[in-house]
């Protein structure tokens, strides 16, 4: 529950030692550099946006090789969610850097055989598709793009719908002229009209049709048939359909050939993968520092810097840069102006909730660090949301496995898989407590399969909210209420650690007087007893100094809450507005009323999937149902009730906590070190 105290540093340094010591500084990963501060024209920076470019480039070359040396070869790409990485010697990586040109040849050879796969696929499909098309013609044995003769025309193409051939020869002949001088169409003579109609092959409601015409009667053919709804078939083949068909099998066969080799040719890469993994890091390292070379002032012979390092290594820091690179270092006291970078200390249980602080913002220097009080309250609310011993000992068993194996993970990561370790063993505590091991499924099975007709057999350490609501909803208020009185005292120690006396008593004493003066006026009243159940008979005494306590208090907010307005009337307005705050303290209590509901939430979801489960009766069908029903249900409503859980938990502190007495604004602490995404450096000793 602390905030480590930082001491800016300024050094002051020989150009030609830049490069050592900025490869020391971000070894060694302690100091947070800002030379935001250092103002003089003379001064000048380097422009390193092309250098940063290319190093980002390449280590984004490198992420995409790996990423089809997986594809194509299987080989684990590394940095996923739960990844930890590799050890590395430093003999190792520098032989690595030593041949970085080489290994971005090879990451180029695998970038172009990948382009060129992409390529064969992309001419595969399109073979294909042209293979789809030209299915229902392959028994054509004519070009689709053949017109005819000098003499004879010949219309290939669709038609909508199912059509016969006598029905499409009606239709073409429509209002042509018979060979002998007649006119009439209507009788339909074959031998009139000298017109051929052939349907090749219908499918889809679409005919694919032929029709044969002499050429003076083109003009009136087609327009019959487009009436009818006749389209030229899709693409532009000229060759006859079946050879075009062959052409293509032979052209996709010959393009998974090529694709092959040139899958060959990646597998080929496969022993290289750890050292591309290597090089990405260090080009991403290299990156991070031509950013911050970027930001250091220099002259022609010197360069300047400034940073935040933790106090406790500051003078071991500056002792190694004096006696190895002869540089001038010197502390100063940070100005009134300047944002000191936060940096928490806390117990290895309060450190796994600092990423919900952060969610919300850090504290700034000089403010008390909440995480330890808010750490205990998280996990507590957590447990009573999920409220179930056998999803707590889900979540707790997976986080722990994770933890055990892979102990080397980001620090995010392992700070989440902590947090929700310790909810799991509150979820399971509370389970207890409550009498829910997956909802009643001990009841049912031993009910469904062993013929049990006693009572519950996991009776509950305390009481079950299912069969008790209400007492439940007063507890539930009663933890709220300590929530948010813990909140209080934080203000009242920041208020005491800033040497406001008048503060402390005028915006948190009153505020305990006052409202803890109300609640002992409720507890006795009939409103409380008809949501309780229970009725309290306090004495007279306790009854006239809870009135004396809430009156003073008022008084005390009413009259002190502005104090420093020197006009008394906007000052008791004022205080009036923040008298009226009580409404918000109401508020803020119902809204530990989630407590009870995402309990009973996760309680009845629970019985109702047990109950649906046992459906199948005893046997070894019933218990097969039994099984798959039990572990697909409680998986859902586990992945469902710990969001839920989690959300609320975090609204229960940003919302409810964090407003009696936090103000964010704290600026991380971000300190200049290897940027490493696949491995990890093992400093020679």
């Amino acid at each position: 529950m602390a905030i480590v105290k930082m001491q800016k540093l300024s050094l002051c340094a020989a150009k030609s030692h830049r490069k050592e010591i900025l490869e020391t500084l971000q070894s060694l990963g302690v100091i947070d550099i800002d030379n935001t501060s250092i103002q003089d024209e003379e001064l000048a920076q380097m422009d390193t946006r092309t250098a940063i470019q290319t190093f980002e480039k390449n280590a984004q070359v490198l992420d995409n090789v790996l990423g089809i040396l997986k594809t194509h070869a299987g080989v684990s790409s590394g940095g996923g969610l739960f990844s930890e990485p590799e050890i590395v010697s430093k003999e190792k990586f520098d032989g690595i850097v030593k041949h970085q040109n080489r290994f971005m040849r090879h990451a180029a050879a695998i970038e172009e055989a990948e382009k060129g796969i992409s390529e064969c696929k992309g001419i595969i499909k399109k073979d294909e598709n042209q293979i789809i098309a030209l299915g229902p013609w392959s028994s054509l044995d004519i070009p689709l793009g053949y017109h005819g003769t000098s003499k004879v025309r010949t219309l290939i193409g669709q038609m909508p719908g199912t059509w016969s051939a006598d029905a499409l020869y009606q239709t073409a002949i429509e209002g042509l002229s018979a060979e002998d001088g007649s006119d009439d169409s209507s009788k339909g003579e074959a031998s009139s009209f000298p017109v051929d109609c052939q349907i090749i092959s219908c499918e889809n409601s679409v005919s694919n049709v032929v029709v044969m015409c002499l050429r003076k009667d083109r003009d009136q053919v087609r327009q019959n048939l487009r009436a009818a709804g006749f389209a030229a078939p899709p693409g532009d083949e000229k060759g006859i359909p079946s050879e075009r068909i062959e052409f293509y099998q032979a052209d996709i066969k010959k393009q998974q050939g090529e694709i092959e080799k040139l899958e060959e040719k990646i597998r080929s890469f496969t022993d290289e993968a750890d050292e591309f993994r290597i090089a990405a890091d260090y080009y991403r390292t290299r990156a991070e520092k031509y950013r911050v070379l970027a930001t250091i002032p220099q002259s022609e012979n010197m360069f300047f810097l400034e940073g935040w390092v933790p106090a406790e290594k500051a003078e071991p820091l500056k002792r190694l840069l004096e006696d190895r690179y002869d540089a001038f270092i010197e502390f100063e006291e940070s100005r009134e102006d300047e944002l000191e970078p936060t940096l928490l200390s806390n117990n290895r249980f309060s450190s796994s909730a600092e990423g919900v602080l952060e969610a919300y913002g850090l504290p700034t220097k000089g403010r008390i660090d909440p995480t330890t009080v808010m750490s205990f309250f998280y996990v507590f609310f957590f447990g009573m949301m999920l409220s179930d011993a056998g999803y707590g000992l889900v979540m707790a068993i997976g986080c722990a496995v994770l933890l055990l194996k892979k102990p080397r993970m980001g620090d995010g990561m392992k700070k989440m898989l902590r947090l929700f370790f310790w909810c799991g063993l509150s979820t399971t505590v509370w389970g207890f407590l409550y009498g829910g091991f997956f909802g009643d499924a001990i009841d049912v099975v031993a009910k469904t399969f062993f013929g049990f007709t006693g009572d519950t057999l996991l009776k509950p350490l305390w009481f079950a909210p299912l069969n008790d609501p209400m007492r439940l909803l007063i507890w539930c208020m009663l933890f709220g209420l300590i929530h948010l009185f813990a909140g209080l005292a934080i203000k009242g120690a920041e208020y005491l650690q800033q040497g406001d006396v008048v503060g402390f008593f005028s915006d948190v004493v009153a505020w305990y007087l006052m409202l803890i003066g109300l609640v002992l006026m409720l507890m006795p009243s009939d409103i409380f007893a008809s949501i309780s159940g229970q009725t309290y008979h306090f004495p007279a005494w306790l009854v006239s100094l809870s009135k004396i306590m809430a009156a003073v208090g008022a008084l005390t907010i009413l009259v002190m809450s502005g104090r420093t307005n020197k006009n008394w009337g906007v000052r008791i307005a004022l205080g009036a507005y923040d008298l009226y705050g009580i409404t918000s303290w109401l508020s803020d209590l119902l809204s530990y009323s989630r407590l009870l509901a995402l309990g009973l939430a996760t309680g009845v979801i629970a019985n109702v999937i047990n109950m649906m489960a046992s459906y199948g009766g005893g046997g070894v069908v019933g218990a097969i149902i039994f099984i798959v029903v039990f572990i697909f249900g409680h998986l859902l409503n586990l992945a469902i009730n710990a969001l839920g859980a989690y959300v609320h938990t975090n609204r229960l502190q940003y919302v409810e906590f964090f407003s009696k007495f936090y103000d964010a604004g704290g600026k991380k602490y971000n300190p200049f070190k290897p940027v490493s995404k696949y491995v990890q450096i093992k400093e020679e000793k």
